[in-house]
């Protein structure tokens, strides 16, 4: 081989070369550095739980991965009483039925399912409507799809929710797909049964598959219990709820989650990932029944967990006057920056004391002016995160 050819550069393809970074990869290699530079880090910027999976669900696993039946390519769809076991979970918990052989997809996490139902939906050109701060695959899935995105800024003032009256009727009319996710990701926002039916109404007028992404449902606190979208009445008809299990029972490395709703639309991902993946893993389907199906007590418990952190992190950040509203849901705080920071600089100079937050303009353009703290951390390692910061000051 001549030498011209060793360094002819490698013909990435454009779709991967104007991809940004995945913004927790970026974060990961900061704090490699911070680390590298013999750093004490408190990582307040991914929601990874930090708890283990309850051990009913382990047990179960144990042994279904000893069983020969599980050894062999699972079922496309789902095994059929994984699907069962959902359309049961809903009914019991958001009282929505389902069909599980027409309106369940078994996913191998929820990310996955929601990276690819662009591939199947979007032309070339087509748009999706995406908010502004977001989870990024969003973005991604549009963008690896050859979509093009319109973001929907969220703001304070309307609760983080998006103002369908602001879209353009000619963005609306050449809309695909809507991007949905309550209780949010990255704000903590919550969303209200009436805003939901506010969608639908929206997504019947212009054609609009809505794609809601549900992973935080079962993390609230107090008396909040977070609505389904599919509990709005047409729901079903324009739209589909993206879940995991990945969050509500500490199973964020298993990889299993699951998509509900629209039956043509699950028929048309369900067709894109045969020809993508072999599905879910037969064992860890097995064990997600257990999860929907068993004792819900670990869950309560995760929540109580969660809640006592709240409290701890809020009334900690408000003592070094840090602008933080206490969430109903999810495992997330949205902190406002203060004056004089951009998103980027706060999170560095967070990072220079030893405390790792994830910048909200890493979510979109909407999300400067904040950062994102977890809960995924013990209640001493979050009280020691607040003594960093009134150590460094703001």
């Amino acid at each position: 081989m001549t030498k011209s050819h060793r360094s002819k550069p490698v013909g990435i393809a454009k779709r991967i070369r104007e991809l940004p970074d995945y913004l927790f990869a970026g974060i990961e290699r900061k704090k490699a550095e911070a680390l590298a530079k013999g750093k004490n880090l408190i990582d307040l910027s991914i929601g990874d739980p930090d708890q283990p999976t309850p051990p009913n669900i382990i047990q179960v696993m144990r042994l279904a991965v000893e069983d020969p039946a599980n050894h062999g390519y699972p079922p496309y769809a789902g095994l059929s009483r994984f699907r069962e076991a959902v359309a049961a979970w809903y009914q019991r918990r958001f009282e929505v039925k389902l069909d599980p052989g027409k309106e369940v997809l078994a996913l191998i996490g929820s990310k996955e399912g929601i990276a690819h139902i662009p591939l199947a939906f979007l032309n070339p050109g087509d748009l999706s409507l995406i908010p502004s701060p977001a989870y990024p695959v969003y973005n991604i899935g549009t963008h690896l799809a050859g979509g093009e995105a319109y973001f929907m800024p969220l703001s304070r003032e309307k609760g983080f929710l998006p103002d369908l009256e602001k879209i353009p009727a000619r963005v609306a009319k050449g809309a695909k797909l809507l991007f949905l996710n309550y209780p949010n990701n990255p704000t903590a926002a919550v969303a209200s049964k009436e805003f939901f039916e506010e969608v639908v109404k929206f997504a019947w007028q212009y054609g609009i598959i809505v794609c809601h992404d549900a992973a935080y449902s079962e993390i609230y606190y107090d008396d909040y219990l977070p609505p389904s979208f599919l509990e709005a009445e047409g729901a079903k008809e324009v739209g589909v709820e993206f879940h995991s299990l990945s969050k509500t029972y500490n199973m964020t490395g298993w990889r299993i989650g699951f998509v509900v709703g629209n039956a043509e639309a699950i028929s048309a991902l369900g067709k894109l990932k045969t020809n993508i993946d072999s599905g879910v893993f037969s064992a860890i389907q097995v064990a997600g029944i257990e999860a929907l199906n068993g004792d819900q007590a670990p869950v309560e418990k995760i929540r109580s967990t969660y809640r006592e952190r709240r409290e701890v992190l809020v009334k900690g950040l408000r003592e070094v006057r840090l602008e933080v509203d206490s969430p109903k849901a999810t495992f997330y705080l949205w902190i406002r920056v203060p004056k004089g920071y951009t998103s980027v600089g706060f999170a560095e100079h967070l990072l220079e004391g030893g405390v790792v937050s994830t910048p909200g303009s890493g979510f979109g353009s909407a999300g400067e002016g904040y950062v994102r703290m977890t809960l995924t951390k013990d209640k001493d390692q979050l009280t020691e995160a607040v003594e960093r910061i009134k150590k460094i000051g703001l």
